[in-house]
């Protein structure tokens, strides 16, 4: 889920440091004095209602989670496995799909998962032009932008539908494992609003109470007593707990006061492995760094703006920064994706733009100001509570002391703020962005992100042959074919740098000496429902 997210963004660990209501350590839970088993984690505030549809950031994406299970879900090296689907099988050429649903899943209300709970819930997304229809731009009745009628879904009976797509996709079941494939309850259907409020799943958690969700403070979920899946609850619960700054989360888990981290901050990085031994994770995810520079900023534009770009990206010192901000903890892009995924090519045609060249994007800048002399200050905006400043100064003096121009980073208060901004185009310079994979796939890096009127598509980027190329590897019939397309797809992202990869994150998460079995999946996040308190 954008976030990734789908999702759209890096995981911003977020959230109020209130160490008295984030629930962790061991508390009595009842008049008996039993032990509290509910495991607290860090999160941020959702931007939007909790329904699949509306929400494609981390804050939202991490809580829907383990609200709900879709078709498949992913183990943890990010293999597509059956889930509430007993089977998904294709036609001859991959076009048209029967999905056979388990007869014993239910949501968190007790009614019965069924085929018209897919197929209306997918409706909703795309008859009312919700933030994650891009997700069915390939499905018959749609168009471009993943919008209008479903026409190519038929229920067959009460387990099982079918589904029509516009061309073949080979790899659609492996789609089908993101958030926004979800199934909706009749009464959440019936009340979105409501819905979006006070969500009810098909996950192995379910909303703890009507108020669990308490705004910008927590989310309180517990164990779905009408769970019967694969991924059932080793616990008594999960708090998401709204922090307002990771280095306030990293000192409450120094203290053991809440229970596991998916980041530390960037001050610890250095020091976080001796300071918690044992406790510490650091291994590669499918997650990217950038920064975006909107399409209608001055400047920006054109001949110009191309040449503006490319000089940009080569003024950054991607090898220093990861080293003295992330002491190594993450690697300097070479492409758009993430090299933990199956067909990442580390020697794309054109990435030489990708790496620090002084010379180079001084002449670059120079051939720009020849077409309209540059003027003002370049910004890169970020969110404060997401550990992001020491990276976005970094990256700005790069930019300034190799062009010689104003730079530095624009703060918002909160992820919340900052999205809001992009989403009304109100970004008066670049900003920070990223993508953690919402299924493990080189396209669904590329399409939400860069195709045209996607609404990832932040900056407002838009080339028709990119977004040619991408339908083209959608219908392809193996994945290799749709890797050498989208090869090519990603040499016009070089030349036309619509956002600035940085480089490729490491999870580097950490937990407290309260909890047991902490493993962190594909997407550098913990496995929640499998962590055990002591």
């Amino acid at each position: 889920m954008n976030l990734k997210k789908a999702w759209l963004v890096i995981p911003a660990a977020a959230a109020l440091a209130l160490t008295a209501c984030a629930g962790g350590g061991k508390t009595d839970s009842n008049s008996s004095g039993s032990v509290d088993k509910v495991v607290t984690t860090n999160g941020s505030e959702p931007q939007n209602p909790l329904l699949p549809g509306l929400t494609n950031e981390t804050g939202g994406g991490k809580i829907l989670s383990v609200l709900f299970s879709q078709l498949v879900r992913y183990d943890a090296d990010g293999k597509a496995v059956l889930d509430v689907a007993e089977s998904i099988e294709p036609n001859e050429d991959a076009s048209e799909w029967t999905i056979k649903l388990h007869n014993d899943r239910k949501f968190s209300d007790g009614t019965p998962v069924q085929a018209h709970n897919f197929i209306k819930a997918w409706n909703l997304i795309t008859s009312k032009n919700q933030q994650q229809a891009a997700f069915f731009s390939f499905f018959e009745g749609t168009d471009d932008k993943g919008n209008g009628e479903l026409t190519g879904l038929t229920e067959v009976d009460d387990y099982t539908f079918t589904v029509k797509l516009k061309s073949p996709t080979s790899d659609f079941m492996s789609r089908l494992g993101y958030v926004a494939y979800a199934p909706l309850p009749d009464s959440t259907l019936a009340d979105p609003d409501a819905g979006g409020q006070a969500p009810v799943g098909n996950g192995p958690y379910k909303m703890a109470s009507a108020d669990a969700w308490e705004h910008n403070v927590k989310f309180t979920a517990v164990p779905n007593e009408n769970y019967v899946g694969d991924t059932k609850a080793q616990n008594d619960g999960v708090t998401f707990v709204f922090y307002s700054s990771l280095d306030a989360a990293y000192q409450d888990l120094s203290s053991d006061a809440v229970d596991v981290l998916d980041a530390v901050p960037t001050s610890v990085f250095a020091t976080y492995e001796s300071e918690l031994p044992g406790r510490t994770v650091n291994q590669p995810e499918a997650v990217a760094q950038y920064f975006t520079i909107p399409q209608y900023l001055p400047h920006f534009s054109g001949e110009e703006g191309q040449l503006r770009r490319q000089a940009i990206s080569m003024a950054v010192d991607r090898d220093t920064i990861t080293k003295t901000i992330f002491n190594g903890t993450r690697t300097p892009a070479k492409d758009f994706t993430a090299p933990t995924l199956e067909g990442y090519d580390a020697n794309l045609p054109g990435n030489d733009v990708l790496t620090y060249n002084p010379d180079k994007a001084k002449e670059l800048w120079a051939k720009a100001d020849a077409i309209s002399p540059w003027d003002g200050t370049f910004t890169i905006a970020y969110n404060s509570d997401g550990g992001h400043k020491e990276w976005v100064d970094a990256t700005a003096n790069s930019i300034k002391n190799t062009l010689g121009i104003d730079a530095e980073g624009n703060p918002f208060a909160d992820f919340k703020s900052l999205l809001n901004a992009e989403d009304k185009g109100e970004m008066t310079g670049a900003f920070r962005s990223g993508w953690q994979g919402d299924y493990p796939a080189l396209y669904n890096f590329l399409q939400p992100q860069f195709t045209t009127g996607a609404d990832s598509n932040k900056g407002g980027y838009s080339n028709s042959e990119f977004d040619s190329l991408v339908t083209q590897a959608s219908s392809a019939t193996s994945s290799a074919e749709a890797a050498k397309t989208l090869e090519q797809a990603q040499t016009i992202l070089l030349r036309d740098m619509p956002v600035v990869p940085l480089w490729y994150a490491n999870a580097n998460g950490a937990w407290s000496k309260n909890v047991d079995n902490v493993k962190f999946n594909w997407q550098g996040q913990p496995v929640l429902y499998q962590i055990t308190k002591k």
